[in-house]
C-alpha cells in the first residue's frame, strides 16, 4: 500500500496504513534577515577639506573616460587657472550628473531658480538670496 500524504494547516500527515501515522510540523520559509547596507567611512584631510572655488568647468572625454577640470577665472582675466581635474569612468560621470541634477532640483525647491548667465559672459559672483 502507497503513503497517503496530505497537508492540513502546518502539518504535514502520512498515512502508512496498519494505524501507522506520522505527523510533521511544517515549518514556513522564514524571509531572509535585512542585512543593513555596508555604511562607508569617509576620510577627508584638511587640505580637501578646504575646497577649492571653482567658477567655470571643462568637460572632455574620450572611450573610456571622463575628464571633468574645475578651474577659477578671477574678475578682468583672460586667463583661467584649472584647479582640480577629477577622471572618471563613463558610468559613474553618468550616476554624478544624475546625482548632480536630482541635487539642483531640490536646491532649486528650497532657495529658488538658479541664475544662469548669457553665453560667453565671464562668470560673475552670485549674491547669496537671504
Amino acid at each position: 500500500m502507497e503513503p497517503k500524504r496530505y497537508q492540513k494547516g502546518k502539518h504535514l500527515r502520512t498515512d502508512f496504513g496498519h494505524g501507522v501515522k506520522e505527523f510533521r510540523k511544517v515549518n514556513e520559509p522564514q524571509p531572509a534577515p535585512q542585512t543593513p547596507p555596508p555604511t562607508l567611512e569617509i576620510e577627508v584631510d584638511e587640505a580637501v577639506a578646504r575646497g577649492q572655488y571653482a567658477n567655470l568647468a571643462g568637460i572632455s572625454h574620450g572611450e573610456t573616460e571622463f575628464l571633468l577640470d574645475f578651474l577659477f577665472l578671477a574678475p578682468g582675466q583672460r586667463k583661467a587657472k584649472v584647479h582640480t581635474r577629477v577622471i572618471s569612468s563613463p558610468a559613474h560621470t553618468k550616476r554624478f550628473a544624475a546625482a548632480l541634477a536630482e541635487n539642483i532640483r531640490r536646491y532649486e525647491e528650497r532657495f529658488g531658480p538658479i541664475r544662469m548667465m548669457q553665453p560667453n559672459q565671464p562668470p560673475q559672483p552670485q549674491e547669496p538670496q537671504a
